[in-house]
C-alpha cells in the first residue's frame, strides 16, 4: 500500500468515518482507530476536542491541505459577507482539484490533485497545472487529449458511489461547467461535515 493511500485510510479511521465514502475504507470492517490504542474507550470530547476534530476531518476530506492554504482559506471566507461556514465550504468547492474530482475526473481528490498537477487538466481551454487555482462560475474545466485515454480517469467515470452534483455541468464525459458555488446542503458529503465548529475553533 502506498504512503499516501495509507495515510488517506488512516485519517479515516482516526475520525471513525469513512470520509470519502468508498467502499474499500477500513472502517467498514473496524470502527476503532488506527494503532495500538486503538481500541480503547473514548472519553467524552472538549468543546475544542469537537473543533479540533471537525477542522481535521474537513480539512483532510479536501485533500489534506495544508494549514496554511486552508487558514488562508477561512480568512478569505471570513471577510466576505454572509456566513462563514458556508462561505468557507464555497470556496474550497471553487478549488480546481476539487471540481475534477467532482466531475469524475479522478477516483480520489489526491488522484485529482495529482491530475492537474501534471497536466493533464484544461480551464477555459488552457492548461492549468495549480490545483489550489479558483474556479470561477462560467469557467469550464475538461481534459487534455492524453487524461481521456488514462486508466485512471476512465476508472472514475465508472464509480457508482458518486454521482456529479448539480453545480458541476456536464457536457459529454470530458468537459464540465461549473455553473454555481454550492451551499453546504448541497455539496455531497459521504458524512456530516461541521463548518461551523471549524469557524469557532478559529475564532478562538
Amino acid at each position: 500500500m502506498s504512503k499516501r493511500k495509507s495515510a488517506k485510510y488512516k485519517l479515516d479511521r482516526r475520525m471513525g468515518e469513512n470520509i470519502w465514502g468508498r467502499p474499500n475504507s477500513p472502517v467498514n470492517r473496524r470502527s476503532y482507530g488506527p494503532g495500538q490504542h486503538g481500541q480503547r474507550r473514548k472519553s467524552k470530547m472538549s468543546d475544542f476536542g469537537l473543533q479540533l476534530r471537525a477542522k481535521q476531518k474537513l480539512k483532510g476530506y479536501y485533500g489534506d491541505v495544508t494549514e496554511k492554504q486552508f487558514r488562508s482559506t477561512y480568512k478569505e471566507a471570513a471577510a466576505m459577507k454572509g456566513d462563514t461556514g458556508q462561505n468557507l465550504i464555497g470556496l474550497l468547492e471553487q478549488r480546481l482539484d476539487m471540481v475534477v474530482y467532482r466531475a469524475k475526473f479522478a477516483p480520489t481528490i489526491f488522484a485529482a490533485r495529482q491530475i492537474v498537477s501534471h497536466g493533464h487538466i484544461r480551464v477555459n481551454g488552457v492548461k492549468c497545472n495549480i490545483a489550489s487555482r479558483r474556479v470561477k462560475v462560467g469557467d469550464v474545466v475538461s481534459l487534455g487529449n492524453k487524461a481521456k485515454e488514462m486508466a485512471l480517469v476512465i476508472e472514475a467515470q465508472s464509480l457508482p458511489e458518486r454521482e456529479i452534483p448539480e453545480y458541476v455541468a456536464t457536457d459529454g464525459t470530458d468537459k464540465v461547467t461549473f455553473t454555481r458555488v454550492p451551499t453546504l446542503d448541497e455539496v455531497p458529503y459521504p458524512v456530516t461535515m461541521e463548518p461551523n465548529l471549524v469557524v469557532e475553533f478559529y475564532s478562538r
